[in-house]
């Protein structure tokens, strides 16, 4: 499993063990499952979509601006607004 926190000014968001989260790059959208390599990149305003599980129907929140850190604890999604 992944893990996941997605962190506002205000709070932080979620922090759980997910499948897979494709994150709204300012590059373009981009997967993230277990393992991936290490990554920055800047996040544009658009649909964060989480997926619980392998196969599971995906939640979207709406993210805007920030940035994203893949690294070996997980994904970690620094937004400036998330609904």
């Amino acid at each position: 499993m992944l893990h996941f926190e997605l962190v506002t000014p205000e709070k932080l968001v979620r922090s759980e063990d997910v499948f897979m989260v494709t994150v709204p790059g300012t590059e373009g959208d981009f997967g993230v499952l277990e393992g991936h390599a290490p990554i920055m990149s800047t996040v544009r305003d658009g649909a964060l979509v989480i997926y619980r599980t392998q196969g599971g129907a995906p939640e979207t929140l709406t993210v805007q601006g920030g940035f994203a850190e893949v690294n070996e604890r997980g994904l970690t999604v620094l937004a400036e607004h998330a609904a």
